[in-house]
């Protein structure tokens, strides 16, 4: 068994064993932190679901009102106007073949990639790199798109993806502890509605069945699913 740490028993005496309502859990999480970073607001959840099924794969993506206090690098595969587009957004990076041989090098300079359609040929070329990064374009994801323009910008203003995995778990960064209680709690919000809205018909009993939130370096603090499933 792994030795807890003084820092960690003191974190962990903060936290009822009990659940916390959404506004509760993001006052108290402010003051679980520990580290000299700017540590991250995680929330994870648990999810009825069979993802074996295709229609019990939840996955998708929403921009969080607040931003998630990340500076995001944004790569863009496109070709003509399109390449104009991208830039004048704000990308960091757009190409195409030249782009594709870069990612083949190893020089993957970006936290997400976008890219319109017809580019997706290219992007396929190097695809076996990019999947097990989890940075492969997804039309589900609004990473796959001839709108560029509001591609960029929400990878740049604060938009993150989720993906439930074989378990029903699903886990994101949702804000920076620096954030005040009321930025996280709505970002939070806005997350969990996502989730809410696509829960799909063939899912029966309690949809979220377990939900927690907590910082990079601190305990969990356990979310009233009850009061979770009401919000959209």
């Amino acid at each position: 068994m792994a030795k807890v740490s003084k820092r960690y028993k003191a974190l962990s005496a903060k936290v009822e064993d009990r659940k916390y309502s959404l506004a509760d859990a993001c006052n108290l999480v402010r003051d679980l932190k520990s580290a000299k970073f700017d540590e991250s607001v995680e929330i994870a959840l648990n999810l009825n679901v069979d993802p074996r099924h295709a229609d019990q794969m939840i996955r998708g993506a929403v921009v969080l009102p607040n931003g998630t206090g990340k500076t995001v690098r944004v790569a863009v595969f496109a070709k003509g106007v399109k390449m104009d587009e991208a830039k004048a957004a704000g990308a960091d990076i757009v190409g195409n073949d030249d782009l594709a041989d870069d990612i083949q090098a190893g020089k993957i300079n970006f936290d997400v990639l976008i890219a319109t359609p017809d580019c997706m040929g290219i992007v396929g070329k190097v695809g076996r790199i990019l999947g097990p990064k989890g940075l492969m374009p997804n039309p589900k994801t609004g990473t796959v798109t001839m709108d560029v323009t509001k591609a960029v910008n929400d990878a740049k203003g604060g938009q993150v993806t989720y993906r439930v995995d074989k378990k029903g778990n699903m886990q994101a960064a949702i804000g920076k502890v620096s954030f005040s209680a009321e930025a996280i709690k709505e970002n939070a919000e806005a997350f969990i509605g996502a989730i809410n809205k696509a829960k799909p018909s063939t899912s029966k009993g309690r949809y979220i069945t377990n939900a927690a939130i907590s910082l990079t370096m601190s305990p969990s603090v356990i979310l009233d699913n009850m009061e979770l499933l009401e919000i959209r």
